[in-house]
């Protein structure tokens, strides 16, 4: 409680706001002001008038926010939280791969560096992809980066093919279908939710796909009352603290891993390396104004398409 009080001090102090994604740990999503997916934390720091932004996240995400809040200083407790998705998907090798097949419009999935955002013509979430791909024109060819699961997921549901980047999220990769099958048989009523981002054989057993936002909200507001959940366990934490009543059972993984369904850059940081950034007021997120336009223009155009809808 020592530590927690100094933050609540500093942050006073320093007018500081702290952004935790679902994924994070327990201690770390409490005592963050806002609680979310990405954009949405990014978005909801715009409307604040604090002067530092600690996010609580993966490097692209706290990126995100710089992006979209040029002039606040953005920390990160943690400069080493990257995202395997992210590096999966260097800019200048996707820069190669456009220059190769031209003629197309690059959607990037927000799971990826500023850089890439800075070389895509739309950025998309995994609640908006759809919509997005939809309002493409048929005759317009897409490149889809960096998400193949994703990717996949959409060409079915939209009935478009894309050239797909090769990159994967070294959890959702992980679910195992021949797991999946074995724990319904002990759970027979459970319903599997699952994220956009794991194998299409996974997605197969799925009873409802969504975002971690649409997840958790499903889990509410659906009437089951046990729920197999493939996406990163921190997202059970809000599952269980909004829906007390209900058991929430992280889906199975392949191999014998006991950890695999957290992801090891997410658990990175912790309410003593948040205390530490708020005192120090470092790692900083630093980039170059030429490249936040860059990434900002294509964010931007989500954006407009979202405030169409």
């Amino acid at each position: 409680m020592d530590i927690i009080n100094k933050i609540s001090k500093l942050k006073q102090e320093k007018n500081v706001i702290i952004l935790a994604h679902y994924y994070q740990l327990p201690e770390v999503q409490d005592i963050a002001d806002f609680v979310g997916d990405s954009l949405d934390l990014s978005q909801k720091a715009v409307k604040t008038d604090a002067d530092i932004i600690v996010f609580a996240g993966v490097h692209f995400m706290a990126e995100t926010a710089k992006i979209l809040n040029p002039n606040k200083k953005v920390l990160i407790p943690d400069m080493d939280a990257g995202c395997s998705l992210a590096d999966s998907c260097p800019a200048d090798k996707l820069s190669e791969f456009i220059e190769k097949n031209p003629g197309h419009k690059v959607i990037s999935y927000i799971n990826c560096s500023a850089e890439v955002k800075a070389i895509s013509d739309i950025i998309c979430t995994s609640s908006n992809a759809l919509q997005i791909i939809k309002s493409i024109p048929k005759d317009k060819p897409i490149i889809f980066a960096p998400d193949k699961n994703l990717g996949r997921y959409l060409e079915i549901k939209s009935g478009r093919e894309m050239l797909k980047w090769d990159g994967t999220c070294l959890v959702h990769q992980e679910f195992s279908a021949d797991k999946i099958r074995e724990i319904k048989q002990k759970y027979s009523d459970a319903k599997v939710i699952a994220h956009p981002e794991c194998s299409s054989y996974m997605l197969e057993h799925a009873d409802f796909i969504g975002s971690t936002s649409a997840l958790l909200k499903f889990s509410k507001t659906d009437i089951s009352s046990t729920y197999i959940v493939a996406t990163e366990t921190g997202l059970i934490y809000q599952m269980k603290k909004e829906n007390p009543e209900k058991k929430f059972i992280p889906a199975p993984v392949t191999g014998s891993c006991v950890a695999c369904q957290e992801c090891p850059y997410m658990k990175k940081n912790t309410v003593k390396k948040i205390y530490d950034c708020i005192r120090n007021e470092t790692p900083e997120i630093l980039m170059e104004e030429s490249l936040r336009v860059k990434a900002f223009s294509a964010v931007e155009n989500m954006l407009k398409f979202s405030a169409k809808k």
